[in-house]
């Protein structure tokens, strides 16, 4: 790291401290070639993931959505909004642990609904009617069978 005040690359780190719930790093730091302190901060850069849509127009993802369409879902039902916020969460660390820069956003609402099945079977199914489009009562009682299955 390069001093500031005077452009030298001899700086040490003399002091060390987790800040923002722990999601960066403030660090101290000495020049010895000046003597001067200065701070800097380190942060994990994250991917940034772009959802491709099923017209094949891209936008920068976004949590909010899913948490939104999981919400809807659930809309009077007996889910705690924890549950629904712990549904995203392991939608978003599958979608980042895969390190892609983009999805398609077909692939993101299958993960939304195997982990809807296992936590409320109607707002698996209000979700399912809507993410698969169903355009009559065969198409939705299709969906219904495998449920029970």
């Amino acid at each position: 790291m390069k001093c500031p005040y005077c452009n030298k690359d001899n700086t040490r780190v003399v002091d060390s401290r987790p800040v923002d719930e722990d999601n960066s790093i403030r660090r101290r730091r000495v020049c010895d070639s000046c003597g001067k302190r200065f701070t800097t901060y380190e942060k994990i850069e994250s991917i940034p993931v772009m959802v491709v849509k099923k017209d094949l127009s891209r936008e920068k993802y976004d949590r909010n959505k899913i948490f939104n369409g999981v919400m809807l879902a659930c809309r009077k039902r007996k889910v705690s909004v924890q549950a629904m916020n712990d549904l995203v969460d392991s939608v978003e660390v599958e979608i980042f642990n895969r390190e892609e820069k983009e999805i398609p956003s077909t692939e993101i609402g299958s993960m939304v609904m195997d982990r809807l099945k296992d936590l409320d079977p109607v707002a698996y199914v209000r979700f399912a009617s809507v993410y698969r489009e169903f355009k009559d009562v065969n198409t939705f009682m299709d969906e219904l069978k495998k449920l029970l299955v």
